[in-house]
């Protein structure tokens, strides 16, 4: 059978929420295009869960048997973002392509390791980084190549709320801190409008929980021709989570919750993307919306591509540098910051 009528075949790093999540996407989606081969945990016994919870015919107890499985094509790594570069480098270095979820590593030494690293195994290695996905951002993005609001000179993007019992976003053992969780939707946004510019100048403030990481942040970035950016994100309160972009001719709205939403807002038109149901009820709002990273994968794979041309190894190093940037002007560290 021909590599473009078979199946992409995956494995599941992590048995957490937004691996569950992402197993429901994958399951709705056809076999014909998208099977789920294995799953692999830190314990057999959650392994063994998610695999029956998900109708997935191997369990491992350990992430390197996952690696190691030739049923395997691609890999989905979901644990936390301290996890991301070691287990990337693991299934990397058996031979499989990786979806990282994003963030893609904790900093921007990790990340160029990494892609260095894919790019010499001659695999394929993508941030997992939805939103450059979805119609609403596509259609964003096609509305500002027609210039329907003329020229862009401000934009106002928003991501929080009160997720202080969240030990991911808010331990530094995890790889917590609201920058990494939450700012990087609002910096996406503001590189996707900007054509992946990096800014002239970044001023952030914010204040640090007791471990040391980032929990209440707003920054202003300063572009070329004029113009700007201003971003907050939190872990204290709810923020109204939306994305303005403000050109001459008007403004583009993608309201709450910005990052994952269906609704556009132009000068004229209301656009409403219904996503489709999942099997299964995600633990996430919409999160039916991972599809179309995992359609893109597949259509990468089938061209033979090593990175996509949405989200690409460039697209994540600014990123990164980007976070690293305000993480410093905040004064947060990590011990793999010194490694």
């Amino acid at each position: 059978m021909g590599l473009l009528k078979m199946a992409t075949k995956w494995g599941i790093v992590s048995a957490g929420k937004i691996s569950h999540d992402f197993a429901c996407v994958l399951r709705s989606l056809s076999p014909l295009e998208h099977k789920i081969i294995a799953v692999a945990a830190r314990k057999l016994e959650d392994a063994q869960k998610f695999a029956e919870q998900h109708e997935i015919p191997k369990a491992f107890g350990s992430y390197a048997e996952l690696a190691t499985n030739p049923d395997v094509d691609v890999v989905y790594v979901g644990t936390v973002t301290s996890h991301h570069f070691p287990v990337g480098r693991l299934m990397l270095e058996a031979g499989k392509h990786v979806l990282m979820e994003k963030p893609m590593c904790m900093n921007v030494k990790e990340t160029k390791e990494l892609i260095k690293l894919a790019k010499e195994k001659q695999l394929f290695l993508m941030e997992a980084l939805w939103s450059r996905f979805l119609p609403t951002y596509r259609k964003l993005m096609s509305e500002l190549a027609k210039q329907t609001i003329g020229d862009v000179y401000y934009i106002n993007s928003t991501s929080g709320m009160n997720s202080e019992a969240v030990a991911r976003i808010n331990k530094k053992e995890l790889g917590g801190g609201v920058t990494l969780d939450l700012g990087i939707y609002t910096l996406n946004s503001v590189l996707m409008v900007y054509g992946s510019e990096k800014p002239l100048q970044i001023e952030a403030v914010g204040h640090l929980n007791s471990d040391g990481v980032d929990e209440n942040v707003a920054a202003v970035l300063k572009f070329s021709k004029g113009r700007l950016a201003t971003i907050s994100y939190t872990s204290k309160a709810q923020l109204p989570c939306e994305l303005e972009v403000v050109g001459t001719k008007g403004t583009l709205k993608l309201p709450f919750p910005m990052w994952c939403g269906n609704i556009l807002i132009t000068p004229d038109t209301k656009y409403d993307f219904l996503l489709p149901p999942t099997v299964g009820v995600c633990n996430f709002i919409n999160s039916s919306g991972l599809r179309y990273e995992a359609d893109c994968v597949r259509e990468c794979l089938q061209k033979g591509l090593l990175e996509c041309p949405k989200m690409s190894h460039a697209d994540s190093e600014l990123l990164a540098t980007l976070m690293e940037e305000i993480r410093k002007q905040l004064g947060v560290t990590y011990p793999s910051d010194a490694e």
